[in-house]
């Protein structure tokens, strides 16, 4: 290295911040979710210049503002289909997609389906708070049966969906789920995403303070969360509680919690992100408070065909054969046909 030469500085978090005003509500989640979003990219070393963040509607979808980074504020429920056509025809861009549990799974589910199955490599950060911000409280895909809203007075109806298990019936390659009030758990998955080769789907439990604040309690609070909660480990048994005294195994096809004192070990369900079957990752999906903890942490993360990347492949395969073809030759070829 030449005297005149000088190594790159480290990167920071507020080199991924814009000079655009966050214009949440004080104390909603998103705040906790953008800081780590920056703090991790600025630890990976990142380049800001290769880095897209796009979004459809929603309070999430403000988040490309506040990035120092290129960013597309798409339509609606359309983010999933603008990032696939964008890491498509520039697979040297890391692209990640922010999204709400509206915006997701209401009006662009049919699109999340299809981008989780073909496995783009892409990351996808679901904003989860259980309730329409934007347009101002009403129910959402992910709200509890018996919701009361604007829109649904005397209570929902409807089972809610419930992001992971979606996820990973489309044979996600990548499907985790962290919770805006746990810096350390948000961080880690956030960074375990980003190291992901392929759709790396992530659901955040996100607090609205507004319309529907509260809503996660009831594993938020440091004086609950051990009780509430089943981090998932890889190997690990599924144990949780304060004292670490409770853990889950199958009886059948149905799990259930019981004392860990009172089993042989082997009798606890091991973690097993890597299986390539999904129907434990899916079985845990369904876990959900107060019947059992609920699951964080990464339910799925495998290798699989990527998407752009074995498109490219076919293209390459096909000039090799034919050439490069011309346009102007197919428009005007001999399989022509006339509007009579």
């Amino acid at each position: 290295m030449s005297a005149t030469q000088t190594m790159p500085l480290p990167l920071k978090p507020a080199d991924f911040a814009s000079s655009a005003e966050v214009r949440w509500c004080p104390g909603c989640g998103g705040y906790s979710v953008l800081a780590n979003v920056r703090r991790v990219l600025a630890r990976l070393g990142y380049d800001r210049s290769k880095t897209v963040f796009v979004s459809g509607i929603g309070c999430s979808s403000r988040f490309p503002y506040y990035m120092n980074t290129f960013g597309f504020h798409s339509i609606h429920g359309r983010a999933a289909t603008i990032a696939s056509g964008l890491k498509l025809a520039r697979p040297d861009l890391s692209v990640w997609i922010i999204t709400g549990d509206g915006d997701a799974l209401s009006i662009g589910g049919n699109h999340l389906l299809h981008l989780l199955r073909r496995n783009v490599d892409v990351k996808v950060l679901l904003f989860n708070n259980r309730i329409y911000g934007l347009t101002k409280g009403q129910y959402s895909p992910t709200s509890e049966q018996g919701k009361i809203t604007k829109s649904s007075p005397d209570g929902t109806l409807e089972d809610p969906i419930r992001p992971i298990s979606i996820a990973i019936g489309a044979e996600a390659s990548f499907a985790a789920r962290t919770i805006d009030g746990d810096a350390k758990h948000l961080e880690y998955v956030l960074e375990r995403a980003a190291h992901h080769v392929g759709t790396a789907f992530v659901e955040i439990y996100q607090n609205c303070v507004i319309f529907n604040d509260g809503a996660f309690d009831y594993i938020n609070g440091r004086d609950v969360r051990a009780e509430n909660t089943l981090y998932l480990e890889h190997g690990k048994p599924l144990i949780f509680g304060k004292e670490r005294d409770k853990g889950i195994r199958l009886n059948g096809l149905n799990h259930e919690i019981v004392p860990v004192a009172s089993v042989d070990p082997s009798q606890l369900l091991h973690h097993d992100e890597k299986a390539r079957e999904p129907s434990l990752a899916f079985l845990l999906s369904r876990m959900r408070y107060p019947e059992f903890p609920e699951p964080m942490g990464v339910f799925r993360a495998i290798d699989r065909p990527v998407y752009n990347q074995v498109v490219h492949r076919q293209i390459d395969a096909a000039v090799a054969r034919r050439g490069l073809g011309d346009v102007q030759d197919l428009i005007t070829g001999a399989e022509t046909w006339n509007v009579g």
